[in-house]
């Protein structure tokens, strides 16, 4: 079943499927709660309104047995980090500049989750970033890879680039051996952050995090914080894309829903200072991009322009000093006192 299982996930889009026992990470709960404690997950309240559910699978659903995780790889054609140094053009991070990934991702989970229970029947649920399920911790134990010191997954085969979902069964299954850390000596990834969101290795303050400040934060950027950003306004790569191991990641494995769109490779900052809402929409549909909003897009890319050095940028930030969006408009005035003229 187990063998049978893994190649009918290679088939439906996947490029790694492991299995755990439901209790595999039995300290998940306890790290979760000292960062919590920690302040680390800044205003993602839903973090802690649902602890005692994400802590353990069967703190989410009592009967489950089993957990399947799988990875499906976005791995990039290109270097992530191209752009670094050019300020006219907006850099959004690789996993977001194709398809959902929500979307993708679930519509393989649950093609597969049919074909188990086509199998033996049992009761089963499939999950995909959506529901509080601690996907790291989960997929390490089943032996996808392991939580490298940036706190993401990385893969021996397919280095810092999977999506993860999972599927918790009723079923018990033979579980495989979980992954053991790789990272040795090398803080590469910490080295990267641009704004330092590591107070130590493994641990990764929210509130610092580009990723975070870009997409999930809804007020004002910390000043002390925007210079660091850089011309990102959608995520961040950095930590992931220096890690070694992605040299044995190969672009040719990745899902073809995940290869990244020619517009959203290099856009110039000034055309995401135009945007409007309708524009916004037509633009990012089908697009993970689409969940932050206009508003919050052309925050980034004001973030962004004030980094730019380029002055030409004032003609599009002076009508945003007056958006019907507070944050918009502070962003706005803050780019323009830093450019010239």
């Amino acid at each position: 079943m187990e063998q049978r299982l893994k190649a009918q996930a290679l088939r439906l889009g996947f490029a790694a499927c492991r299995i755990a026992p439901a209790d595999v990470a039995p300290r998940a709960s306890e790290r979760l709660r000292a960062w919590l404690d920690a302040g680390h997950h800044g205003d993602m309240l839903w973090m802690e309104d649902r602890a005692d559910q994400r802590g353990s699978p069967a703190g989410l659903w009592p009967d489950v047995r089993s957990v399947v995780m799988l990875g499906m790889s976005y791995a990039p054609g290109r270097d992530p980090l191209a752009l670094a140094d050019v300020p006219d053009r907006a850099r959004f991070s690789v996993y977001a500049q194709g398809r959902d990934y929500h979307d993708v991702v679930k519509k393989g989970l649950k093609a597969l989750a049919r074909w188990l229970v086509e199998q033996q029947a049992a009761s089963l649920k499939v999950f995909v970033d959506t529901a509080p399920v601690m996907e790291k911790p989960l997929a390490a134990g089943a032996g996808l890879g392991w939580q490298g010191k940036h706190s993401n997954l990385v893969s021996r085969d397919h280095g810092s680039w999977l999506f993860l979902g999972a599927i918790y069964t009723e079923l018990v299954l033979t579980p495989d051996a979980p992954e053991v850390d790789h990272c040795g000596s090398c803080t590469a990834c910490q080295a990267a952050c641009p704004t330092d969101a590591f107070p130590a290795p493994y641990v990764v303050d929210a509130r610092r995090c580009i990723s975070y400040l870009t997409i999930e934060h809804k007020g004002p950027i910390p000043q002390d914080l925007r210079a660091g950003i850089g011309n990102r306004v959608y995520g961040c790569d950095d930590c992931l894309a220096v890690c070694p191991w992605n040299k044995f990641a190969d672009a040719a494995a990745a899902n073809r829903a995940f290869v990244g769109r020619a517009e959203l490779a290099a856009p110039r900052i000034g055309d995401l200072l135009a945007l409007d809402d309708a524009a916004f929409r037509e633009i990012f549909s089908g697009s993970p991009i689409k969940r932050i909003g206009r508003n919050r897009l052309v925050r980034n890319a004001a973030v962004a322009a004030g980094n730019s050095g380029d002055a030409s940028l004032r003609a599009r930030l002076e009508p945003l000093t007056r958006d019907d969006d507070p944050v918009v408009a502070e962003a706005a005035s803050w780019a323009m006192a830093r450019l010239p003229g």
